[in-house]
């Protein structure tokens, strides 16, 4: 049996997305969804001391579940970059993680699909409230589309497992 790994100040700086949360959201007109506002509501817990954090979504729109996602973030040692796989109700099965790092209180994150790439950036703004931006640049583009930007408040304190 091998020693359980130490927490890096990577691993601890995911401990600021736990806890739970509601937020409004502005959507931008995709392929996938018309424009308008949401509302969400977040939930995301510690996992194996700190290790990961695993993160549900849940998207509203007029009284209805519009979009729904689980988040699994985690710190890879080898390569030095945070990683996000999601599954979400699209249905698409992710082919690798999103992955990227920290730039001061920002976590920004990129992934690459068959239909193009996707960029979710988290800003922190202290211990109640964090803001999204989600931009996406289909297959063969080289221009970045808004698709969503969010606002998040803490409606439950930290629950982690440290």
């Amino acid at each position: 049996m091998s020693a359980v790994p130490s927490l890096t100040p990577d691993h601890r700086r995911l401990q600021a997305l736990v806890g739970a949360w509601r937020g409004e959201e502005e959507m931008s007109a995709t392929q996938w969804a018309p424009a308008g506002r949401t509302s969400a509501e977040v939930e995301a817990a510690a996992e194996f001391g700190g290790l990961f954090v695993t993160q549900r979504y849940r998207q509203m729109r007029d009284g209805r579940e519009s979009f729904a996602s689980h988040n699994v973030f985690g710190f890879d040692q080898a390569d030095g970059l945070t990683k996000m796989f999601a599954f979400d109700s699209m249905g698409f099965f992710p082919a690798g993680p999103a992955s990227g790092s920290w730039e001061s209180d920002r976590l920004v994150l990129e992934r690459l699909s068959p239909r193009g790439a996707a960029r979710v950036t988290y800003m922190i703004d202290g211990p109640d409230g964090y803001r999204t931006h989600l931009e996406f640049k289909p297959a063969g583009s080289e221009n970045w589309q808004d698709m969503a930007k969010g606002a998040f408040r803490r409606v439950s304190p930290s629950q982690t497992t440290l």
